[in-house]
């Protein structure tokens, strides 16, 4: 068991699980998941946490997989159009997603210690912000939330 986001899990069949649903949907969608792209998923899968593109990029180079940022880049930017992974703004780093093919607005839970985040499940369009984007005749399209404190571990030992 490995901890996602705050919460443990069997690791091996999350990860297993998910690159086969990223397979399905590739391919159902007509999407090429090019050996790098999945390549690109399984590490962020793997490592349950926020990487930057050159994090990235060094587990792709000692893989075989291509030593320039443009490689990552173009991996990160696929996965995130996919609904693969999410960027993480306050960060500038990169996290698969916890729910992939959902049509979902996540919210990220960011330790400040360790860097850890979790992906929390959010219904912007019925919450407080919805209503006021209807009031203003708004339609909301994207949204980024992220709020930052301590996660349980970084809090027992704080």
């Amino acid at each position: 068991m490995t901890t996602i986001g705050f919460q443990n899990h069997d690791h091996a069949a999350c990860v297993s699980d998910t690159l086969a649903r990223a397979r399905a949907q590739c391919a159902r969608d007509g999407l090429n998941l090019t050996p790098v792209r999945q390549r690109a998923l399984e590490i962020l899968l793997r490592e349950h946490r926020a990487l930057g593109a050159y994090d990235l990029l060094g587990h792709l180079a000692q893989d075989g997989l291509g030593h320039q940022p443009p490689v990552a880049y173009r991996a990160l930017d696929f996965l995130v159009k996919a609904g693969f992974a999410h960027k993480i703004e306050a960060l500038n780093a990169y996290i698969a997603c916890a729910h992939p093919g959902a049509d979902h607005a996540p919210a990220f839970l960011i330790c400040r210690t360790c860097k850890s985040v979790a992906e929390a499940d959010t219904a912007v369009g019925r919450g407080r912000l919805g209503d006021a984007a209807r009031a203003a005749g708004f339609v909301i399209e994207r949204t980024v939330v992220e709020a930052e404190g301590l996660c349980p571990a970084c809090q027992d030992h704080g």
